[in-house]
């Protein structure tokens, strides 16, 4: 009598990536990083470029504990920037990937690239494992994520940090789409400082 056993799958590959510094030109892709300037500056391109402009905005300080130097999901939203930054200054990581959605024309011309419909209507092509890129941000400044950039974090060595974060106020509830690269894609990421 032969018994019938369910193969496991294999554990995922755990794929290492070194932390770069966020610089305003190593950033640019994913979004902006701002940095102090003195009072009375007028507004230009140093300042974050935001867009509030699909619901309230919503200002608030995140606490966050046991965020280790690794993941395995990302997350974009599709109708806002966002701004991250630690209270405190202390140094912090994100994991990011560049903007992928899709307009509904760009979808029929993507060819052989596989296209997912997110739960709030807006077409997206997944982030690659080989595009993914770690940040280290350090001091008082903060990151602007472009609207759709992916990212994983904040992420630390503390045992909690506190973070300012600036989106919607229902960012959370209708504008978050996670990618899981442990079930897609077989990997999860750990950052070498």
């Amino acid at each position: 009598m032969e018994l019938c056993s369910e193969s496991k799958p294999p554990p995922p590959a755990v794929v290492k990536l070194k932390a770069i510094e966020a610089t305003t030109s190593s950033f640019e892709d994913y979004g902006q990083v701002i940095e102090a300037s003195p009072d009375g500056d007028e507004f230009g391109p140093q300042d974050a470029q935001l867009d509030l402009s699909k619901g309230i905005p919503r200002f608030y300080i995140m606490h966050l504990e046991n965020r280790p130097l690794k993941f395995s999901t990302i997350t974009h939203h599709a109708s806002v920037t966002q701004c991250l930054g630690s209270i405190g200054g202390k140094d912090w990581y994100l994991g990011v990937a560049k903007p992928s959605i899709l307009e509904s024309a760009d979808a029929k011309t993507s060819n052989n690239t596989k296209v997912v419909q997110s739960h709030s209507g807006h077409l997206y092509v997944p982030p690659s494992v080989d595009e993914l890129r770690v940040f280290r941000v350090k001091g008082s400044k903060f990151l602007k994520l472009n609207r759709g950039t992916w990212h994983a974090g904040p992420l630390f060595k503390e045992n909690a940090m506190d973070f300012y974060n600036l989106e919607l106020s229902n960012t959370n509830v209708v504008d978050h789409t996670t990618h899981y690269f442990k079930k897609e894609d077989g990997v999860i990421f750990e950052i070498e400082d």
